[in-house]
């Protein structure tokens, strides 16, 4: 699960990210990060749409290559 302090800098910086859902790159959702809590994030998309994820998803940034779930498990380099 990601951290407060990633989401936070993601926000403050206004970092696009990519948030990988499973393995299929066409269903990724890329945007800013507006909001969260302990279960969800919200990002607002391009098409100024929002959407609430379960944080338990991949976030990086959407400059970076995306991260193979298959391969990392989908853990981001994080415990948990």
């Amino acid at each position: 699960m990601i951290s407060e302090q990633q989401l936070d800098d993601y926000r403050v910086e206004g970092i696009q990210v990519r948030v990988v859902r499973d393995a299929m790159e066409t269903n990724d959702i890329v945007g800013i990060v507006v909001a969260w809590d302990e279960e969800s994030v919200v990002i607002r998309r391009p098409n100024r749409r929002v959407v609430k994820l379960s944080r338990r998803y991949v976030y990086e940034p959407a400059s970076q290559p995306r991260t193979n779930i298959l391969e990392d498990g989908g853990s981001n380099g994080q415990p948990g």
